[in-house]
């Protein structure tokens, strides 16, 4: 299954890395790859975290204080938001 950011997203997505790459070097590099590890296991179970809302899920990032929101539509994985928890 293949998946996209909403542009919203993708903009907290990447100020997000800003930020930790401002705290200390190679965090953000750290936060991206945890991002990019929970997509792939949402990629491969799509229906196994919580639903929040009608259709869209909740996946709560390790390591960091962050979770996905997302939904399947048409058999892609959409992210609506990468929000601080």
């Amino acid at each position: 299954m293949n998946s996209a950011f909403h542009p919203e997203a993708r903009e907290e997505f990447l100020a997000a890395i800003d930020l930790y790459n401002q705290t200390e070097s190679g965090l953000g590099l750290d936060f991206a790859s945890e991002i990019t590890a929970s997509i792939e296991l949402i990629e491969a179970f799509p229906n196994a975290w919580t639903l929040v809302d009608f259709e869209i899920r909740r996946c709560l990032v390790r390591r960091f204080p962050y979770a996905l929101l997302y939904a399947v539509e048409k058999g892609c994985v959409m992210i609506y938001a990468v929000m601080h928890v």
